[in-house]
């Protein structure tokens, strides 16, 4: 009989034995975070301080749940980031399944939002509840970007939780590596929204011209 498991309750120690996943800490391996992003506008910086304005507010009512997450920090970071717009499509609640043959066993979950360009995967994004630490989705989110039906090509990830955000870059191959930026926080100085934004319209550059041979 096969086993289901559902991604949100893999460990990273089962990613590491089932996929040979390995967190790689050499800084050129992800530099997609760092290098080559393009600036943002006033009106963007604008619209990214009454986000964060939005969020402190939210913060006096507890709790702030995943789907309030998504609303007032995640859709407009997605909308200033192009992922709405032609050629980008969003999956929202994108089902996946990964099968270990060895095992008899399938892993099933659902990614909270997907950007797709073509037929291809530019982020893939796992959001959280206030109240979560980002480490409690690292697997999670792994596991999702593990189930790219195109692994030629580098998966990108961001997880977040509505103060906080952390991009990661997945490659497979016969050991698959991953690395992660450092974490953006709304309580740092100055607004770090700016930075993800900025981020995001990188890897959203980088999704149409990588190719897709």
């Amino acid at each position: 009989m096969v086993q289901t498991l559902p991604a949100k309750e893999i460990t990273l120690q089962e990613l590491t034995d089932k996929f040979g996943l390995q967190l790689i800490e050499d800084e050129q391996f992800f530099r997609e975070w760092q290098d080559q992003l393009p600036e943002i506008t006033q009106a963007e910086t604008q619209k990214l301080d009454r986000v964060k304005a939005s969020y402190y507010n939210l913060l006096a009512d507890p709790p702030l749940l995943e789907n309030t997450v998504k609303m007032v920090v995640l859709s407009p970071l997605l909308d200033l980031a192009g992922f709405y717009l032609p050629p980008f499509r969003i999956r929202s609640e994108k089902s996946i399944e990964i099968s270990l043959e060895d095992e008899e066993a399938i892993i099933r979950g659902q990614i909270d939002v997907l950007a797709v360009y073509d037929q291809f995967w530019a982020v893939v994004i796992e959001s959280k509840q206030a109240a979560f630490s980002l480490e409690a989705g690292r697997a999670q989110l792994l596991t999702y970007m593990l189930a790219n039906p195109h692994p030629h090509r580098p998966t990108y990830g961001l997880i977040l939780n509505g103060s906080s955000f952390r991009f990661f870059k997945l490659v497979q191959k016969e050991t698959s590596h991953y690395a992660v930026s450092r974490i953006f926080d709304l309580f740092n100085p100055q607004n770090d929204l700016y930075q993800v934004l900025r981020v995001l319209k990188h890897l959203a550059q980088l999704a149409t011209i990588l190719d897709p041979a």
